[in-house]
């Protein structure tokens, strides 16, 4: 009896399990239909998406062909004006660079031609005077040191050296003859032209002084020459504050000297520098 029933147990149990695999097998078998389905729902779309991709791929390169191209061409436009650019940055200095040797060039220009009119001026009142003293008579004062005679000697063979270019014996002729007789009717020539050697010589600093003791000879009609001089001077050594101060004495103490425009002109050269 025990075991009819150990056997029907055991039935019931082989018929459950079986049963219960049954169950699960169909469960799964579900399962892997279902996924089945979902991977060829994606295998269909994969495919989609690889057919738009084919077709987009030919327009996609050749877009990207034309941005490379693009590109180049902007990348090369660019080169080329960045090179442009610095091409004309360089002719502005280099023009800059001319402008300013120019303008230098024709300072050192201005300065040679007063430097040039000065001496065909200067040359010209210096053979005027000899003229004048070789064709007039002195007047009879006598100096206790030397003769009136003697002084415009010696005064014609000064401004004859001066003239020949021989500036040292002219030094010498013209300050022998300032401190032998300060007195002397050509006393303020001897002084002037004194300075002038030293002017020509390019002693400037000392034509400077020179050309300021003028000043001191009473009744001298040769302070206009000096106090353009003075110009002149500071003008070449660079003074250009004096030069205009010494030009604007002329115009204000000389307003009838024949130097009278001459300064004005000077003026007006050193005010547009």
């Amino acid at each position: 009896m025990m075991n009819r029933l150990f056997k029907s147990i055991a039935t019931i149990m082989i018929l459950a399990s079986f049963s219960l695999a049954t169950a699960q097998d169909a469960a799964t078998k579900r399962e892997m239909k279902r996924l089945n389905a979902k991977i060829d729902r994606q295998n269909v779309r994969v495919d989609s998406l690889d057919t738009q991709i084919r077709m987009l791929l030919p327009e996609l390169q050749n877009a990207l062909k034309a941005n490379l191209k693009a590109k180049e061409q902007t990348d090369s436009v660019a080169i080329l004006l960045i090179n442009r650019i610095n091409t004309i940055q360089n002719k502005m200095r280099l023009m800059e660079d001319k402008a300013a040797y120019i303008d230098s060039v024709n300072f050192e220009i201005l300065a040679q031609l007063v430097m040039i009119e000065n001496k065909i001026v200067t040359l010209t009142n210096s053979f005027t005077e000899m003229y004048n003293l070789k064709n007039n008579r002195l007047n009879d004062k006598v100096s206790a040191k030397i003769s009136p005679a003697e002084y415009k000697k010696s005064y014609i063979d000064a401004l004859s050296n001066y003239q020949n270019g021989e500036f040292e014996k002219a030094v010498t002729g013209f300050a022998g003859l300032v401190m032998s007789d300060p007195g002397n009717d050509l006393a303020d020539n001897s002084q002037y032209w004194l300075a002038e050697c030293y002017y020509t010589m390019k002693n400037y600093k000392r034509a400077v002084i020179e050309f300021e003791k003028v000043f001191t000879f009473p009744g001298t009609d040769k302070d206009d020459d000096a106090q353009l001089k003075l110009g002149h001077c500071h003008r070449s050594m660079g003074n250009i504050d004096k030069a205009r101060e010494e030009y604007q004495r002329l115009i204000d103490y000389f307003p009838g000297s024949e130097f009278f425009e001459k300064a004005r002109e000077s003026l007006k050269q050193l005010n547009v520098q």
